[in-house]
Order: structure tokens, then sequence, then C-alpha cells
């Protein structure tokens, strides 16, 4: 459904320590910031892009939006977290653990990236 994802940074520098930490535990390479000083990251047919606004206003978090990055394991989600914290991301929520859900059991953490948007890590427990 979803070609790629975009997300604004007002620190690419910040942002490129983040992602390369939490992206790297999913096996993700690292990105290189290219001409225009904007980050991609390209792992199983996703694509995640961060950049300074085009319109030259601050970025800002999405009030209500989450970005949701599928795990393969509760110890996945769990170094995804941990990752996370030590790259400048803010825990929110409940800590990383089991959610009972209408299809299933879940396992999840929470944070805020550095420019502050909201991620999600998801596990479908079996």
């Amino acid at each position: 459904m979803f070609s790629h994802i975009t997300l604004g940074s007002n620190d690419i520098a910040r942002s490129k320590a983040f992602y390369d930490a939490t992206l790297g535990v999913l096996g993700c390479p690292p990105a290189t910031p290219n001409a225009q000083n904007r980050l991609f990251y390209r792992h199983d047919g996703g694509v995640l892009m961060l950049t300074t606004p085009l319109n030259g206003q601050p970025a800002t978090g999405a009030n209500g939006g989450t970005v949701g990055f599928t795990m393969h394991s509760p110890e996945q989600v769990e170094a995804w977290h941990k990752a996370g914290l030590a790259n400048g991301g803010t825990a929110i929520e409940n800590p990383p653990g089991v959610r009972p859900s209408a299809t299933g059991d879940l396992y999840l953490a929470y944070l805020l990236d550095p420019a502050g948007n909201k991620l999600c890590a998801l596990y479908r427990m079996p």
C-alpha cells in the first residue's frame, strides 16, 4: 500500500544517529546523506526518508500519527527500544511488553524520535 514514509527533522545528524541505531537492529544499513542532506533507509521493500521540511518551517512530530516497524521477536523489540534510548529517543507510553488486542497479543514498544515523531516496534505473538 505504501511506497515510502517521509519524516521531518530539524537535525539530520541527530536523526541519522537515532535511525542508524534503531533500524540497524532490523538489519537495515546506515543511511548516507544525499546532496540535499536527506537520509534514505531502504530495507525489506520499504523506504523511510528523513529531510528538513521543504517549506523552510520547523519539523514537528505528527500529533496522533505513528510509524510502526515490524519486528521478528520480542527480543528484537527490546533491542530496538534500547538502541533508540541510547541514541536520542524518548520512551513513551508503557514499557515494552505484551498488549492484548482484538487480533491477538502484540509485543510493543514506543519511542519518540529526536524530532518528536512517534514510533512503534511491533511483534505479533504466535
